[in-house]
């Protein structure tokens, strides 16, 4: 698109849309939210920059490698978070059972490692929505 408005435009509220993206989910186990909605929410970023500034430049800002990473990291962070409750003696994703620490109600840094998991959400749902929408891009070109 050569639209000069709509990529102004872009620029200017794509840092916005990343920042309450990243609030979504590091804020999911306090209020509505958590990694799906902001990972989807983050993912939309970038999709918006990739309709406004074309395909090439939408894969230099986030490559099929990287995107391939984040989402094989996400996955993993999330299993062996699970796994760490069942080396642990009690169930898969066992939060304060297994003794980890739980926080101050009502902080960021609270509720053991549900934020942990919920971060590890955002990343795959995140990296798995912009790698789909990049794949339909090449195939449609």
């Amino acid at each position: 698109m050569d639209d000069l408005f709509v990529k102004l435009t872009t620029r200017m509220i794509l840092p916005f849309i990343q920042l309450y993206g990243l609030y979504v989910i590091l804020h999911g186990h306090l209020s509505p939210g958590g990694g799906f909605s902001g990972g989807a929410i983050y993912a939309a970023s970038i999709v918006l920059y990739t309709l406004a500034f074309g395909l090439e430049k939408g894969k230099e800002r986030m490559p099929h490698e990287i995107s391939a990473r984040i989402e094989t990291g996400g996955i993993l962070v999330y299993v062996l978070v699970g796994l760490s409750g069942i080396f642990l003696g009690y169930t898969f994703l066992t939060n304060i059972e297994a003794g980890f620490p739980i926080g101050t109600f009502g902080k960021v840094l609270s509720a053991g490692l549900i934020p942990v998991v919920t971060f590890a959400i955002g990343l795959k749902v995140m990296s798995t929505i912009v790698t789909l929408f990049h794949t339909m891009l090449e195939e449609e070109s």
